[in-house]
């Protein structure tokens, strides 16, 4: 290997260096030059440390850039079907450097964490407008009926809202995502009916597919939740509402007090990522969504 450095040069940094450590890092004679055992500590140890510095320096950057080296991000149960994993492979592949904290935290909590300073980011179901919070949809999708295969209407192609009049209907429990909750009561009664609501508690998926089982009840969901519930519970199917056709939308927030710069880069790689996997294209139903799939 070549140093392009001359030799008095060179053997006057190693001095110098043996001096600083204090010990001997080569033996000298007429007919070789080899390692001490220090020396030997040395060459396994010097390239540890320059990868170290490397990586100090990249980190530094990163942070003067106004980019903190781990993003805290809360995300909805809801989140978990379809949208968090290829979000966070999408933020892993863009920011290397980044460590993204995912914690799943009902949507009803996210705004105030996000205020507080114990989140950077969060992924909220409908959620409501709250003071020192900023946010945009980041994926929109219909509300689906989940129901047993024995029900009456499992044969129906789509489902009319209207028609769910005498039927109890199973729901996220309001103080977890009210605005979603109110969504969809006030579409019951756009159509002429009060609606008999249960809400089911956590875990969301367990808890539905336990109350489905008796053929009774009609679960209402986020359609990604529903066909994900429908494909871990037997003889369960998934249905289209129609009659109004109901909007369940996944927002992204963070807080208003955070630097633009701190938040700019994850923000635009989530919207890549919303536009390459087409979570913006409107609450459309399964037989639309397939049909697009396939053209």
């Amino acid at each position: 290997m070549r140093l392009y450095i001359s030799q008095p040069s060179l053997s006057h940094q190693i001095r110098k260096l043996e001096e600083t450590l204090g010990t001997p890092l080569f033996v000298r004679s007429s007919r070789r030059v080899q390692l001490t055992a220090a020396g030997r500590t040395l060459a396994q140890e010097a390239p540890k440390a320059l990868t170290a510095l490397e990586q100090a320096v990249r980190l530094t950057r990163l942070s003067g850039s106004g980019i903190t080296t781990t993003i805290r991000l809360g995300y909805t149960p809801v989140a978990n079907f379809g949208t968090i994993t290829t979000l966070l492979d999408a933020l892993q592949e863009a920011h290397p450097d980044v460590t993204i904290d995912a914690r799943e935290i009902f949507s009803a909590e996210i705004p105030e964490r996000l205020r507080v300073g114990d989140l950077d980011i969060g992924l909220a179901l409908s959620p409501q407008p709250f003071d020192g919070v900023t946010g945009e949809i980041l994926r929109r999708e219909a509300v689906s009926a989940l129901l047993s295969t024995r029900h009456r209407l499992a044969a129906a192609p789509k489902i009319p809202l209207a028609d769910l009049h005498d039927e109890t209907l199973l729901l996220f429990p309001r103080p977890l995502a009210p605005a979603y909750y109110d969504r969809i009561v006030a579409a019951c009664h756009e159509v002429g009916f009060t609606p008999e609501v249960c809400a089911f508690e956590d875990p969301p998926v367990n808890a539905m597919l336990a109350r489905l089982s008796g053929g009774r009840e009609v679960g209402l969901a986020p359609a990604s939740f529903a066909e994900h519930a429908a494909n871990l519970g037997t003889a369960l199917t998934v249905r289209d509402v129609v009659d109004p056709q109901i909007p369940a939308e996944l927002s992204i927030l963070w807080s208003t007090n955070d630097p633009a710069t701190a938040v700019a880069s994850i923000l635009a790689t989530a919207r890549r990522c919303a536009e390459r996997h087409h979570w913006l294209r409107g609450p459309i139903g399964r037989q639309e969504r397939d049909a697009g799939d396939g053209s």
